[in-house]
């Protein structure tokens, strides 16, 4: 089901060899683009329209009411209640740790220096919805933002065909306190919250992940508006060697490839046996899942075993993918983590699947994705916060540094930042300020 690669000690895995399927389709550019302009222009109109196009909802007010939100608490049942306070309660715990402070510093010449921490003061999240239900989503986009301080929260997502938001959603949205909450969805939801509409102020920043569209959509803003990052389609790598159970790697292949079609599974082993026996594990455990379909085309489009020689050659394997969740299902998995480079999670262990990331450890799910993990890392606090440098130099302290500025400006051709050193300490020394 899965295509094969095997590797030797002197064979590297290349970027062609594992294709990604994340890249943005022109044809989807130029839609999110038309639906962007179409929303300038025409305002709540226009999503009122591209609502009932796409959901096929008819709605006469873009907000979920309080009424409404008070229903679907009432409408989920305590279980669920209790299991997302419990996620809410982890998920806030892990992000507090994250929380940046600001800072100062000064010298004996008067220079004082700093980084001063502010919050976004609005941002947007998206959460898919329709005929989908992330609450899960709602806690890992809201409660960071909750916990850096952003004092205005919006929240977007897409109706089903009765004009509803998911209960589930809304329950989720209720545990951490979120009550700005809009019907709408897809590139015209990013566009509303980017540009702003009668209905709906403009934001800051747009955080969440969404469909093709969507994601065309927050690149096409970005710049106008900040955003978190470019998400593609989902991500698992298994590590794993002759310790791992079949079975385990097999489900986990299986929790990540029923997401999508285009989702990627990628199973990395030193054990020759193993891709038969987790190919095997697969067959019996599709017999039973209701997402059979399109798991199958997942691991038939998307999915690669790579066979290595050795553990050194599977962790540059892993690295070079470099996947949006990575599982280590080794012997001593612990004593890998400092070769793991490039990975969005990290999972450790037999006992670690990576739906305990997705709904409760603590950890942000909102992951790069597409081999982007090379560069960048999961949703955070410091995504919801601006960083500003401080500085304050007494007399004593220009006329320590001044020479300097002077010299390096001056080799850069740039006179007035020289003279606007040369001036002030004229001034403070009773000196002409001319060149001399």
């Amino acid at each position: 089901m899965m295509r094969r690669i095997e590797l030797t000690r002197g064979r590297r895995l290349a970027p062609s060899d594992v294709p990604r399927t994340g890249g943005i389709d022109a044809e989807v550019l130029g839609v999110a683009q038309r639906i962007i302009d179409d929303v300038k222009a025409r305002g709540d109109e226009a999503l009122f329209d591209y609502t009932a196009q796409f959901d096929r909802a008819t709605l006469t007010d873009l907000r979920v009411t309080e009424a409404e939100i008070e229903l679907a608490v009432a409408e989920v049942g305590d279980e669920f209640l209790a299991s997302i306070a419990e996620a809410a309660y982890s998920i806030e715990e892990f992000h507090e740790r994250q929380v940046t402070q600001s800072w100062f510093t000064s010298d004996a010449r008067g220079i004082f220096l700093g980084q001063k921490v502010t919050p976004i003061s609005r941002v947007g999240i998206y959460v898919p919805g329709g005929r989908a239900c992330y609450p899960s989503s709602v806690l890992m986009n809201a409660i960071p933002a909750i916990v850096a301080g952003v004092s205005e929260i919006a929240m977007v997502v897409p109706p089903d065909a009765d004009g509803r938001v998911n209960p589930y959603t809304l329950a989720a949205a209720a545990e951490v306190g979120l009550t700005e909450i809009y019907k709408v969805g897809g590139a015209q939801a990013v566009a509303a919250l980017a540009y702003g509409t009668a209905t709906i102020p403009r934001v800051d920043k747009i955080t969440g992940p969404g469909n093709a569209y969507v994601t065309a959509a927050k690149k096409l803003v970005m710049g106008d508006v900040g955003i978190d990052m470019l998400a593609g389609p989902s991500e698992v790598l298994i590590l794993a060697d002759e310790t791992a159970e079949p079975a385990f790697v097999a489900i986990d292949l299986m929790a990540q490839a029923e997401h999508d079609p285009r989702a990627a599974t990628y199973l990395v082993t030193t054990d020759e046996t193993l891709p038969d026996e987790v190919e095997a594990a697969l067959a019996e455990l599709l017999a039973y899942s209701p997402r059979a379909e399109v798991i199958e085309r997942s691991l038939t489009d998307n999915g690669v075993v790579i066979v290595c020689p050795d553990v050194d050659v599977a962790l540059d394997a892993a690295n070079m993918i470099a996947p949006e969740h990575l599982e280590v299902m080794m012997a001593d998995p612990l004593e890998l983590l400092g070769a793991i480079d490039n990975a969005g999670a990290i999972f450790l262990g037999p006992w670690t699947p990576e739906s305990v990331g997705d709904y409760v450890a603590g950890p942000n799910h909102v992951l790069p994705t597409g081999g982007t993990a090379r560069f960048s890392g999961p949703l955070s606090v410091d995504d919801f916060v601006k960083k500003s440098s401080v500085l304050s130099y007494s007399l004593e302290g220009l006329e320590s540094d001044g020479a300097t500025v002077i010299t390096i400006a001056e080799a850069e051709g740039l006179d007035a930042h020289a003279r606007a050193v040369a001036l002030r300490l004229a001034a403070a020394f009773g000196m002409d300020g001319e060149e001399s």
